[in-house]
């Protein structure tokens, strides 16, 4: 793989930590960035992922697809000098988690009703 293909990497959290930087090829999936992010998170940090699924990868302010590889991505920041991107890695839970941990964290509610005429 030439040198000038290769792109050095770096992923922001939320507490302005960084991950990295990491070198990928442009042939690299961000789902391979991922699972990366999720090998590499710090585990003194609370509300890490839990699987790859649980991280949004965002690049110039848009959210980057599974499926999509580096090269494709690259097109946001293909005018700039060489150097090391930085990429924002946001934890999510995908909605069904999160709705059925919400579900197990609510107690059950009574209905009471009560109607008073005057």
């Amino acid at each position: 793989m030439p040198e000038e293909d290769v792109l050095e990497l770096k992923f922001r959290l939320i507490d302005g930590s960084d991950i990295g930087p990491f070198r990928y090829s442009p042939a690299s999936t961000v789902a391979m960035l991922k699972e990366r992010i999720v090998a590499e998170w710090p585990k003194d940090k609370k509300g890490g992922p839990k699987s790859a699924n649980d991280i949004k990868l965002i690049n110039a302010g848009k959210i980057l697809e599974n499926n999509k590889t580096v090269g494709q991505c690259r097109t946001p920041f293909g005018e700039l000098p060489k150097g090391v991107i930085t990429m924002h890695a946001v934890v999510q839970m995908s909605l069904t988690k999160a709705k059925t941990e919400k579900k197990i964290d609510e107690a059950p509610k009574k209905n009471v009703c009560s109607c008073t005429i005057l």
